[in-house]
């Protein structure tokens, strides 16, 4: 993270709730010798293209360990009535801005613990390159494979042509690693997608997200492997 960036500033911010559904305590617990929290707020840290990182939180824990190992960090406390687990990110995150200055804004998870530094450089570059055209940004994972619907019905191919799946128009899946979106966007549409988005594309690897222990396990392999 440096002041001196050569585009406006960019606030990060990490929504993280004490509770998790499908693995207990996620956010603090160890992954590769630190809480997974802590990777991706180390890559914000390590960023050039991000300014402040804000951590969003219900818990006391993370706090404290935020006061502890991130002490640059802003932690603000979530409301009560924004704790629910169906609680749309987008209340939270209207929420956190109405609490902050500055006009863009860059949104992750504590799940992504792949995500590397120079991508969200990339991916902020990115963002300011295109405003006149695209109002916002957030990371896809391409897939170019035969996909059907539950009535047996295809999505993006010809079960009479059998395209080759190298030559099928690729369709690509939001896979959470990272949103980028001015005040402006989400206060009017009240989302961090905007009308006019861009799709960043990022490494299916690298895009791995943790929601359940099939996710973790994957994550955890990734990272030992070396491949990134």
């Amino acid at each position: 993270m440096t002041s001196q960036t050569t585009h406006p500033t960019v606030t990060a911010i990490v929504p993280m709730r004490h509770s998790s559904e499908r693995i207990p305590h996620k956010n603090f617990t160890d992954f590769r010798g630190k809480p997974l929290f802590c990777h991706i707020v180390d890559s914000l840290f390590e960023s050039r293209g991000v300014d402040s990182v804000v951590i969003d939180t219900d818990s006391d824990r993370i706090r404290d360990e935020c006061a502890d190992r991130y002490p640059s960090a802003l932690v603000l406390e979530r409301p009560a009535h924004l704790r629910d687990g169906g609680i749309s990110m987008n209340e939270v995150l209207l929420n956190c801005i109405g609490q902050l200055d500055g006009d863009n804004f860059l949104q992750t998870h504590s799940t992504n613990p792949l995500l590397r530094p120079s991508t969200i450089d990339l991916a902020v570059a990115a963002y300011f390159k295109h405003r006149a055209t695209h109002d916002s940004l957030f990371g896809v994972t391409r897939w170019q494979t035969r996909l059907y619907r539950s009535d047996g019905s295809a999505v993006n191919h010809d079960p009479k042509v059998l395209a080759r799946t190298q030559d099928l128009e690729p369709m690509f899946e939001e896979n959470s690693n990272l949103y980028i979106f001015s005040r402006d966007t989400i206060a009017s549409g009240g989302t961090r997608i905007g009308r006019t988005p861009q799709l960043f594309e990022i490494d299916r690897l690298e895009a791995t997200d943790i929601d359940d222990m099939t996710g973790w396990k994957l994550a955890e392999a990734i990272a030992a492997s070396g491949l990134l």
